[in-house]
């Protein structure tokens, strides 16, 4: 997004520069601890698919992520570091390792995304999380089946996928009307 003359950005040494970034770090232990207690959510009629509900909201971490990357560029990697510590502490090792792993693959992938492409930030948002979404979901899930049963299923995959994917439309069109104003 690009600022207007209107809009002044906060200076550099001020936390509120770097709000997505703190938002960014906090988010990732939130939704890790999440996993750890959240109760299964059956559909009616459908106990077969299950799922945890905090998949719904974790595409808000690759959402925030994009903007936090626009803050800081490449250092979004040490903020990545510090919030899978910050899991380690409230979740554990194995968590953190999964949720670390998966982190580390969608990265690149945004990185890739990021700074290989000229897209308009809405295309790039959009686009980052349709490549990153799928994968960070598998990666993650396979992981964290190994600290709770029943996580790595194909419900949690697709409303995981599926709330990832409705939260970067969301972003990519309130970005898309910005821009075009």
């Amino acid at each position: 997004m690009m600022s207007s003359s209107a809009e002044k950005q906060p200076p550099k040494t001020s936390l509120r520069y770097f709000k997505y970034t703190l938002l960014y770090i906090l988010l990732i232990p939130l939704i890790n601890w999440s996993f750890t207690w959240a109760p299964m959510v059956e559909l009616p009629g459908l106990a077969a698919w299950a799922f945890n509900p905090v998949t719904i909201v974790t595409g808000l971490v690759l959402v925030v992520r994009d903007f936090a990357q626009r803050e800081i560029g490449h250092e979004v990697l040490i903020a990545m570091g510090i919030a899978l510590f910050l899991t380690y502490v409230t979740s554990g090792g194995a968590l953190a390792l999964a949720s670390g792993a998966a982190f580390l693959i969608s990265e690149l992938v945004d990185y890739a995304l990021f700074t290989l492409t000229k897209y308009k930030l809405s295309t790039r948002v959009l686009l980052s999380s349709a490549l990153a979404a799928p994968i960070d979901t598998t990666a993650f899930l396979y992981g964290a089946s190994f600290i709770r049963d029943a996580q790595f299923t194909i419900p949690n995959v697709v409303m995981s996928v599926g709330g990832k994917m409705v939260g970067a439309i969301i972003i990519w069109w309130l970005i898309k009307q910005r821009m075009e104003r």
